[in-house]
């Protein structure tokens, strides 16, 4: 397919290939340079056509945030597949039969409780299952504190059910509140470490523990040591956004999806610009509004994709966003005026969730639609 951006209805999710080659091309080498194993996290995209892109061969071992993804996948020939959100047990089943049809799926858990379900669930319907500890090396959200006996326990619990843990996993989510590369680079190691420590623990009782796991996109990038660890996990790196820019990670020209919408009134007298794209087409992600710059819910862009006038989004209702001078709150600056009918693209905050409003990717190259990449939804 070949067709001009005005030809698409707005809004609309644009992807750059070229920009999201080069942040593939940059993860991987410096992860090969550190001599461990990529397992992306495919939440970004949820689409196996971008997800093909992070492998030489169009095949490899991923991560997935849902089962429905593990489905999809699976489906698509990704056979080494790590479910990295804690299993609930109205999942076990699910999990069960994509192991049956062939899926090498990793669970996570890190509660005695869930442990002991799942062991009795392998009991009675003679199911083995592979599984990973989630370990806690920041306060952030989930898991189990390194050297916490319960980590033992639980893998004893399990292997009591016919089920060796394979190992432990982690991710830095605080890394996502630094303020330094400084900061990246202390969460990094500190994220090394949990893990490390928490499998020797496991080997020192008896337990191989073949997996420790980390993962996120800075401290993916900003680790200079990694020492213990075998994979890394990360995923927003495929396409990068503001947070990501506004922490040092890349800069804005490396992020790879815009929303395209079209200007659709004004308020002349507030400053206002209204577009066509609210928050069910940017999301109501405000991750950036912590930093140093806030970019309200997505920085504004010409056409092209160059950043206009210090423009942002300022609010978002459902099918409205506001555009409007950052400084327009304080000092009530207007921008230039955009007639009704000028397109122009949104960079987003978050690639996860601005995605997750999309049914797909236009793919562009250069102002033409060359492609068009479907990805999936639900859980």
């Amino acid at each position: 397919m070949s067709a001009s951006l005005s030809s698409i209805d707005t809004p609309a999710l644009l992807l750059e290939p070229g920009r999201m080659d080069a942040n593939i091309a940059r993860m991987r080498t410096h992860l090969a340079a550190l001599g461990v194993q990529m397992r992306p996290h495919v939440k970004t995209s949820k689409s196996i056509d971008a997800t093909r892109r992070l492998f030489d061969n169009g095949t490899g071992s991923i991560t997935v945030s849902t089962l429905r993804e593990a489905r999809y996948f699976f489906e698509h020939g990704l056979t080494d597949i790590l479910y990295g959100v804690a299993i609930a047990p109205n999942r076990f089943a699910q999990a069960a039969e994509l192991i049956r049809a062939g899926a090498r799926l990793k669970l996570v858990l890190d509660s005695a409780e869930t442990a002991a379900l799942l062991a009795d669930y392998a009991r009675t319907h003679a199911q083995s299952f592979d599984v990973l500890l989630e370990i806690d090396c920041d306060g952030h959200r989930s898991g189990l504190p390194p050297t916490s006996p319960l980590i033992v326990e639980i893998a004893r619990t399990l292997r009591a059910g016919g089920i060796d843990v394979q190992g432990v996993m982690t991710h830095a989510g605080n890394s996502y509140d630094s303020r330094s590369t400084d900061d990246i680079l202390r969460y990094a190691r500190q994220e090394r470490d949990a893990v490390v420590v928490a499998a020797q623990g496991l080997r020192d009782a008896g337990f191989a523990a073949p997996i420790v796991s980390v993962g996120s996109t800075p401290t993916a990038l900003f680790a200079d040591d990694l020492t213990g660890v075998t994979e890394v996990r990360a995923g927003v790196f495929v396409f990068f956004d503001l947070v990501m820019a506004g922490l040092g990670v890349c800069r804005q020209t490396d992020i790879a999806v815009s929303v395209l919408t079209s200007v659709i009134g004004h308020q002349p007298e507030k400053g206002w610009t209204i577009v066509d794209a609210g928050w069910m087409a940017l999301s109501r992600d405000r991750g950036t509004a912590a930093q140093a710059v806030d970019q309200g819910y997505g920085v504004v862009c010409d056409v092209d994709g160059k950043p206009l006038d210090d423009l942002i989004v300022i609010g978002a209702n459902q099918e409205h966003g506001i555009v409007a001078r950052r400084d327009h709150a304080t000092q009530h600056a207007h921008g230039p005026h955009l007639p009704v009918g000028t397109p122009l693209r949104i960079l987003p905050n978050h690639a996860c969730a601005t995605s997750a409003q999309h049914a797909g990717y236009h793919v562009l190259d250069g102002q033409r639609v060359t492609d068009y990449w479907p990805r999936i939804s639900g859980w």
